[in-house]
């Protein structure tokens, strides 16, 4: 597989509202351990626009902060539930205790080298060694090369965490390979950034005193290694092509250095500058800006610069600032600059190479529309990390790790009355007005054999129209073109003499299935039309007519064992998608095609049920990674189940158009994630089918409701307005199949089935 892949997919859904996770009151208690104002250091403020971003994102949360302080008397800008003192272990324990008499359903840490107390830290087991409820961790730093203490705790909280959380695709890279972490217990969240205007510099400018200057900006706590020198070296020659350039040092000197030395490594700073007769041109400011004051700074800039000295700076919240903001950068190319940068946001320049700055720097300052384009570029990359967004992905977080109620929700049964109206003696009528059957658009081959897929799994009464779906895919069979037709009118004229390769593959799909499920009867006929038919998939160009045919081709071989045809349907399929996969997936794109569609969901779903009848691990991992990725595209910020919307087929953009959403995209992803855990015994997987499923009952963009199971019947999907009334068959069938999947899903999940899966070993991947 591409080691480039994706590696932050959080596709596990929160589902706030909640028909996963108990109802709308659902309540969160969210217990945060870390540094906090009016501590002035870059976790403090972190910590701080972590739980307003989550508070903003979810009122209803309780979220208890329990603040690093210098004594107990210490005082706070924000409320806090209680402080803990970096040398007391007795303030550990006194969190701990409190955490627990809080019923918290998650503690979240905030984790640096050097904020807690004892040889590497390692006070904070005090607390974190008491505590029941799961633990996500924060990893602002991860040494490569950690000492014996430091990998002591490491190795500790690594084993004691649900969740480890980093802000780069470097950071999960070397928890994986210097510290053996698994990926999936790895979440990669970007730092978060604020939500301003793009273009406002010349007002900014006006407001900071900048006017019609040139403004480079470096901001943070000043101390050696973040490459100032460098910065103020190129001055002299960039000063000399363009004279109205200002250099803007922000920030304090960092507090730990002020112990040791004072301000003296400010003031080598400012004596290189006069010595390079730049000091006019270096504007210092020695405080600790409020936030506002901050943005309002930075949007005055036209270039930010971060010309660290060295490349192990993993994450940086002012890069992440400064991009956000639509700054142009210049970087040496530390970690965090080369991921973020990549998209064209910045110039990375070499370290120490004050030459290289100047001429990057000046370069763009020569060039306004050159220097725009970077600002937007910037801009648009920061609009990926806004603070709503992080605190969408960290409540994913809390809620994959967070302990589920028990017991379970169980599913009950369900009206068939809906679909029985839409029966008559010649089959499923395609559409409705309202719940009244439409018969001006007829019947299609469509509905047909999902209706005879669905007579397989439902109760008796819809069981009985089997025949009758059976008649009308017979009838369909077009031996002179050796395809299915389609489109019936409600004349029961043909409408078309061969349907779409889509048509034609559910058709095989429903033969395959009718072989295993159906009576007697219909399995011998089932089987002998399969065998008639299904070598057409052989020549499906369609990539969801192939995995169509290769469901039913799965289906019929484990009706009939060793069937060469159907064999040679899956391992054409499995060639087919990992061959496009291979061609189209990149780092940001882990899919098949170059745009979605409908019914993305049985891709990956194919391919995972035929490499598992292969036992093919490889494969199956690639149809993990792509269920996985479209999981995500099916997630919305607020965490819900999101099926990508029909007004987004075709189009490659990211993020999707969210409507409209149809129940068919909903059902597939219920059968694939239902697949997956069955296959993987990974409870995630059961989390995302019930997400998924719960998008009938109200768990959506809308907070409405598309099934009604006392009626039998569902809508035909959600648009922006709301939910569109009409009750067509595709829409219908789908809620019906979903429903008896979740039902099979929770019967194979529940008390009754634990100890088979206890003895049972998932799939090898």
């Amino acid at each position: 597989m591409d080691d480039t892949r994706r590696q932050d997919v959080l596709f596990f859904p929160r589902v706030i509202q909640d028909a996963v996770l108990g109802s709308a009151e659902t309540k969160l208690r969210l217990a945060v351990i870390g540094n906090y104002p009016p501590r002035r250091c870059g976790i403090a403020s972190f910590t701080a626009d972590m739980v307003g971003a989550i508070s903003a994102a979810m009122p209803a949360a309780e979220i208890d902060v329990y603040a690093m302080a210098a004594d107990a008397g210490q005082r706070f800008d924000l409320p806090v539930c209680a402080a803990i003192v970096a040398d007391e272990p007795g303030s550990y324990r006194k969190a701990a205790a409190s955490i627990e008499a809080s019923q918290a359903d998650v503690v979240w840490l905030q984790h640096e080298f050097g904020l807690f107390g004892g040889p590497a830290g390692d006070l904070i087991m005090e607390t974190l060694g008491r505590i029941s409820a799961p633990l996500v961790v924060t990893l602002h730093t991860i040494l490569e090369a950690p000492d014996a203490d430091q990998r002591r705790v490491m190795d500790w909280l690594i084993a004691r965490a649900a969740r480890l959380v980093v802000m780069s695709h470097h950071s999960q890279t070397t928890l994986e390979i210097c510290y053996n972490v698994s990926r999936e217990k790895i979440a990669l969240i970007h730092h978060g950034v604020p939500d301003r205007p793009f273009g406002r510099s010349v007002e900014m400018k006006q407001k900071r005193g900048h006017a019609g200057r040139k403004v480079m900006l470096t901001f943070g706590l000043l101390s050696p290694g973040k490459g100032i020198e460098t910065a103020i070296a190129a001055l002299p020659e960039l000063v000399q092509q363009h004279g109205d350039v200002i250099y803007c040092i922000a920030g304090a000197t960092h507090p730990n250095l002020v112990a040791r030395e004072g301000e003296a490594y400010r003031l080598r700073l400012q004596e290189l500058a006069r010595e390079l007769g730049v000091e006019q041109h270096v504007r210092w400011i020695d405080s600790f800006l409020e936030t506002e004051d901050l943005l309002d700074l930075i949007e005055s800039a036209d270039i930010y610069l971060t010309p660290y000295g060295g490349a192990g700076q993993s994450t940086s919240g002012t890069l992440s600032y400064a991009v956000a903001l639509g700054k142009a950068v210049i970087s040496t190319p530390y970690i965090h600059a080369r991921e973020l940068l990549a998209d064209g946001s910045g110039v990375l320049i070499p370290f120490g190479d004050s030459g290289a700055l100047s001429a990057a720097a000046g370069r763009l300052f020569a060039d306004p529309d050159a220097l725009q384009a970077m600002q937007r570029r910037a801009y648009l990359r920061g609009r990926e990390m806004l603070w709503p967004g992080f605190a969408a992905k960290s409540l994913a977080v809390v809620d994959a790790v967070r302990v589920p109620p028990i017991p379970a929700v169980r599913h009950g049964a369900m009206s068939d009355a809906g679909l029985m109206r839409l029966c008559d003696d010649t089959g499923m009528i395609q559409h409705s007005v309202l719940s009244v059957p439409d018969r001006s658009h007829g019947y299609c081959v469509d509905d047909n054999a999902r209706a005879l897929i669905l007579s397989g799994r439902s109760g008796v009464t819809f069981a009985k129209r089997a025949p009758t779906f059976a008649a009308f895919i017979e009838h369909a069979w077009n031996p002179d073109a050796r395809r299915f037709r389609n489109f019936m009118g409600y004349d029961r004229r043909w409408l078309e003499a061969v349907g779409s390769e889509d048509s034609c593959g559910r058709v095989i799909w429903a033969l395959g299935s009718a072989s295993l499920e159906a009576d007697k009867d219909l399995r011998a006929w089932a089987d002998h039309l399969y065998r008639k038919a299904a070598s057409m998939a052989l020549e499906f160009t369609s990539p969801r007519a192939l995995a169509f045919a290769m469901l039913g081709a799965d289906r019929h071989l484990e009706a009939h064992p060793g069937d060469a045809l159907s064999e040679q349907i899956l391992r054409k399929g499995v060639k087919r998608m990992t061959t496009q996969w291979a061609a189209a997936s990149r780092v940001e794109w882990r899919w098949f095609e170059t745009s979605l569609a409908y019914d993305n969901c049985r891709l990956p779903e194919a391919l995972l049920r035929a490499a598992a009848r292969f036992t093919d691990g490889q494969t199956v991992a690639v149809a993990l990674e792509a269920l996985g990725w479209i999981m995500e595209q099916q997630t919305a910020p607020a965490g819900h189940f999101r099926p990508l919307g029909s007004q987004g087929f075709g189009n490659a953009d990211l993020p999707h158009h969210p409507f409209d959403q149809q129940p068919v995209d909903a059902w597939a992803t219920v059968d694939a994630a239902a697949c997956a855990f069955e296959l993987t015994l990974d409870p995630r997987w059961l989390d995302a089918a019930r997400a998924a499923y719960a998008w009938f009952n109200g768990a959506n963009d809308r907070a409405q409701p598309l099934a009604d199971p006392q009626a039998g019947t569902c809508c035909d999907g959600l648009a922006a307005y709301g939910v569109n009334r009409n009750h067509g068959a595709e829409s219908v069938l789908a809620y019906h199949l979903a429903h008896a999947r979740i039902i099979a899903l929770e019967d194979f999940a529940g008390e009754g089935h634990d100890k088979a899966i206890r003895e049972r070993d998932p799939i090898p991947v």
